[in-house]
């Protein structure tokens, strides 16, 4: 029998983490509210150990003091941006050397621009495997060296990177990685109504009923994401698509060998329209889904306008500040239900560095980016800044993960350290399906027509067609 709390669920999945088929939307595709160009912070004063700093210091190959290393990515808000900064700065500070970090919204604009323009950052962090390779295969980025691969790929669940290979090269390591199948509740409305989480998907849908008649809104939604608006609409299709199909479909709807118009798509498609359209299902801060940015739904969420929210473990940036995550808090988390077939699939996402110089302070700093080193320290900077930000003694999730196997666990609270094992030993789990999509579809169409059918511009229909339209040939 499933143990529903997530935080308990990671003994029960099991088997290898599959990241090679998938990858989606992130661009995350963009997580952040704010563009934010992060200085070197004083706060928070982590003090990392010697041992630490040794190790940051050995990661470098060769003399890197002096060199200067500009970081270019989708993170903007001040806890993911300054944690970035942060972690950074440790590395630059053990080397006497420079780097410097800037984080914007409209990122997957930007670096396009930057790239056709002749004036990329050293080292860009993609939030989608496709745009990795399409920049690669273009001759903007430059392929891994092999000494760095063979310093990183062990550190990591077999096939992480191979989303970012192509043509025999590896254009990418990630450095970040999303837990998405994450249901977000409210725990007071929960025990007031009696209400459990359900097993299953079909359970989910009945409980949203159970919830209306009630009175209780179940749904917290908002699709909005400035150049990004849609994103998430794509998430709860992967979901789903992942689930009520099954991940042999799920890898074929990536490869475009299952179109967007094929009947099992569109069927699921107009499933998540059903549900959010059900008058008294969704609260959207915004007045509307589309016009209601992604993360505004923190607050709602807590203070009981809805009972819950669908979103990735990166959420816990946009709760309000002191909120409580777990049993005795105002929030609580379990797996997002499946079909009710055995299986068990998780959705992932991540972020990956390319880099568009070849220097050793530039690979120096792309490695140290992907491994155990960098990935602890930039969950230690985070943690520190969301705890800042809390003020008391349990703060929530920091937002960031890394299922870097050789990562210091401690650095993680108990709850996000269950997100972690699942990231590392759960299977079937693919990546996002929209950032494994040609960028036109993934980090295009789907989001502009999805948006449109969501608007009730077109129907699912209308709006998947399009989307067929805009696969290359």
């Amino acid at each position: 029998m499933r143990i529903r709390k997530l935080r308990m669920i990671a003994p029960v999945l099991a088997a290898g983490l599959i990241l090679a088929a998938c990858a989606g939307d992130e661009e995350v595709p963009d997580e952040t509210p704010d563009d934010t160009t992060e200085e070197p912070a004083e706060e928070p004063d982590d003090d990392a150990d010697d041992d630490a700093a040794d190790d940051m210091d050995d990661a470098a190959d060769g003399d890197l003091a002096g060199t200067a290393v500009t970081v270019f990515g989708p993170e903007s808000s001040e806890n993911e941006a300054g944690s970035m900064q942060d972690m950074l700065n440790a590395f630059a500070e053990a080397n006497d050397m420079t780097i410097s970090y800037t984080g914007a919204r409209d990122f997957s604009d930007q670096i396009g621009a930057q790239a056709e323009g002749g004036n990329p950052p050293d080292i860009a962090i993609f939030p989608q495997p496709g745009r990795v390779v399409d920049f690669g295969e273009q001759g903007f980025t430059l392929p891994i060296p092999q000494d760095v691969l063979d310093t990183i790929t062990p550190q990591w669940p077999e096939g992480t990177n191979a989303a970012y290979e192509a043509g025999g090269e590896t254009w990418g390591l990630q450095n970040k990685t999303d837990l998405k199948s994450i249901l977000w509740y409210n725990n007071q409305i929960f025990a007031d109504g009696g209400y459990d989480v359900p097993d299953t998907w079909d359970g989910l849908k009945d409980l949203s009923d159970e919830m209306i008649a009630d009175g209780v809104t179940p749904w917290c939604v908002g699709i909005e994401s400035g150049p990004a608006t849609g994103w998430v609409f794509t998430d709860w299709m992967e979901e789903l698509v992942l689930r009520l199909e099954d991940e042999d479909v799920y890898d074929q709807w990536v490869a475009g060998e299952v179109e967007f118009s094929d009947d099992r798509i569109v069927a699921i498609g107009q499933e998540i329209l059903d549900l959010w359209n059900t008058p008294g299902a969704v609260f959207a801060a915004g007045g509307s889904i589309a016009s209601t940015p992604f993360g505004d739904n923190g607050g709602p969420l807590v203070n009981g306008d809805c009972a819950m929210h669908r979103q990735a473990n990166f959420f816990a940036a946009f709760l309000p500040e002191g909120t409580s995550v777990g049993p005795d808090g105002e929030l609580d988390v379990a797996y997002f239900p499946a079909a009710g077939d055995g299986r068990e699939p998780v959705l992932t996402a991540g972020t990956a560095a390319a880099a568009f110089r070849d220097a050793p302070e530039v690979w120096a700093v792309i490695e140290y980016l992907a491994s155990a080193e960098g990935t602890t320290e930039r969950q230690r900077a985070q943690a520190a800044r969301v705890a800042l930000d809390a003020g008391d003694e349990d703060p929530p999730p920091s937002g960031y993960m890394s299922s870097n196997l050789e990562q210091d666990l401690s650095v993680y609270s108990e709850l996000e350290q269950s997100f972690v094992e699942i990231l590392q030993q759960a299977a079937p789990a693919r990546f996002d399906a929209s950032d494994m999509m040609p960028g036109a579809v993934g980090a295009g169409s789907f989001w502009t027509e999805g948006t449109s059918a969501v608007n009730g511009d077109k129907s699912i229909e209308e709006a998947f067609e399009a989307i067929d339209a805009t696969w290359p040939d």
